[in-house]
Parts: structure tokens; C-alpha cells; sequence
């Protein structure tokens, strides 16, 4: 009798452990490493602290080291909340069933870019030159692939680099012609970055960073969607706005992420490819 008395007390012990666990789970917001670690953790800062308050629960900011392992990571379910640009939300609502929200109101462009001084003026400049692109499933990489397909340069290999200020870098540095990121990652460089690069070609406007919510948290939906929206109104996030040019957040428009099913494709395509 004793003894079953003790299991039922440790079992009732690991079971209010689990539930205190469990209540204390921190919401995962996956960020696409659009940029590095650091600087996405700095921008993401404000956000993550309202968050916390908002839903009460510990709140983390997490990336991935390329765009390929960070949709492979948000297929797995392994964020609650993934910032990705439309053609990797797309194809989280499509295969993972994870549920848009909103984007920001800043039109998103993917931008050629090119050393000031470096002698590169038209595209057909670049045959035969390194370029630079941030992985392979990255929506400015395919938009460029294709930019230097439609102008006959089917055959360049594209050098894959961490982040947009490393892109920034290598360009100014020499050891690339030319390189590939978004026109709002360009607008925070430094100005005297800046200043020794050159926009060689310009995208349409895409789809640009979205936030979709993992199904998991649906039931969670209406908190979650209201606190993004209340920290668009707090100073903090008219700062963040302003000082990475987004302008604000906006609902989607109808169809704007079937739009990237062009894209979506060849992320799901490179997931599909061995290890």
C-alpha cells in the first residue's frame, strides 16, 4: 500500500512539473537570415519584449544558417511564428500549414548590386565574373538567377554567403562583380557602405517578409494577430519601422502569396534534394 501510495505521488509530482514546464515553453519566432545573427537579434528585440508581455510566455528569436536550412527547420515545425519573404511563407501555408498574417507595407525588391568604382555597367559586364547570392532558395538569389537568365547569362555559378552585409563586403572589397540582396537590407547599410555600391538592376516589387502563424497555434490566432498589431502602434515599433524602412505592417492582398508559386516551387524543390 505504501508503495503504491509513492508512485501515485510521483506521479502526480512529475505531472504538475510537466504542466509547470509546459506553461512556460517559450513561443519561437523564426526569422529568415536575411542578414546576420546579430544584427536580426537587434531588430527583433523590440519585438520579441512586447510579445512576452503581450502573451505572457517567454518569447525567443531564433534563425538558421542559410534560407534553406531555415525552411527545412519551419517545415519541421520548429517555429511558432517564421518571418520569411512570400515565396517561403507560401510554401509554409501550402505544405506546413502554417497561417499568413500580415506583411510590411514597404514594397519588397530584390536588388543587383555592384562596386561603385568596379567597371560593371551592364549585365552582360558580368560573364565570367563571381557573384554573389545568399543561398539557394533565397527570393533575391532566385529573382536574380532568373534576371541573369532572361539577359543570356544562363551559365554563371552563383558563390552563396551568410548575409546581405557580407554581400556588401565582398563587393566592395573586389572579390565579387556582383551580388544579390533586398533593396530595404541595402537601405540599412551603413552610408558609406552605401556610397561604394551601385543598384545595377531592380526587381518588380514581391512579396516581401510575412509572418505566418504555425497551425499549432491557431487557437492562439486572434491574441497573437491583436499583440503584432498593438506593437505597430507603440513607439518601439514605429522606431523599428523607421530605422529598417518597412514603413508599417499591412494585411496581405488577395492571391499576393499564390503569387510566389513560381518560387515556392523551387524552395520545395531544394528541400526534396539529399542531404
Amino acid at each position: 500500500m505504501k508503495t503504491f501510495i509513492r508512485n501515485v505521488i510521483l506521479f502526480m509530482t512529475l505531472l504538475i512539473l510537466s504542466s509547470a514546464a509546459s506553461a512556460q515553453e517559450a513561443f519561437i519566432i523564426g526569422v529568415a537570415p536575411h542578414t546576420s545573427t546579430r544584427i536580426i537579434l537587434e531588430m527583433y528585440q523590440p519585438l520579441r519584449v512586447h510579445l512576452e508581455k503581450s502573451l505572457q510566455m517567454p518569447v525567443e528569436v531564433i534563425t538558421a544558417p542559410d534560407f534553406t536550412e531555415y525552411a527545412r527547420r519551419a517545415v519541421a515545425q520548429k517555429y511558432d511564428l517564421a518571418i520569411t519573404t512570400g515565396h517561403q511563407a507560401r510554401m509554409l501555408e501550402t505544405d506546413a500549414k502554417y497561417i499568413p498574417l500580415l506583411t510590411y507595407k514597404a514594397e519588397f525588391k530584390s536588388v543587383a548590386l555592384v562596386s561603385a568604382k568596379g567597371g560593371i555597367s551592364k549585365v552582360a559586364d558580368l560573364r565570367g565574373k563571381n557573384v554573389l547570392g545568399l543561398s539557394p532558395t533565397s527570393l533575391v538569389t532566385q529573382w536574380g538567377e532568373h534576371w541573369l537568365a532572361d539577359n543570356g547569362l544562363r551559365g554563371i555559378s552563383l558563390q552563396y554567403v551568410s548575409a546581405s552585409d557580407s554581400v556588401a563586403q565582398l563587393l566592395i572589397s573586389g572579390e565579387a562583380a556582383a551580388g544579390f540582396m533586398s533593396l530595404a537590407n541595402f537601405k540599412t547599410l551603413k552610408p558609406d557602405v552605401q556610397r561604394q555600391l551601385r543598384i545595377l538592376a531592380e526587381s518588380p516589387p514581391m512579396a516581401g517578409r510575412v509572418y505566418v502563424l504555425n497551425s499549432r497555434r491557431a487557437a492562439q490566432k486572434k491574441k497573437i494577430d491583436a499583440a503584432l498589431w498593438e506593437f505597430a502602434a507603440t513607439p518601439e515599433g514605429k522606431r523599428y519601422f523607421e530605422k529598417y524602412n518597412v514603413e508599417g505592417y499591412r494585411k496581405l492582398k488577395p492571391g499576393e502569396l499564390k503569387s510566389m508559386d513560381r518560387y515556392a516551387a523551387e524552395v520545395r524543390k531544394e528541400l526534396g534534394k539529399k542531404q
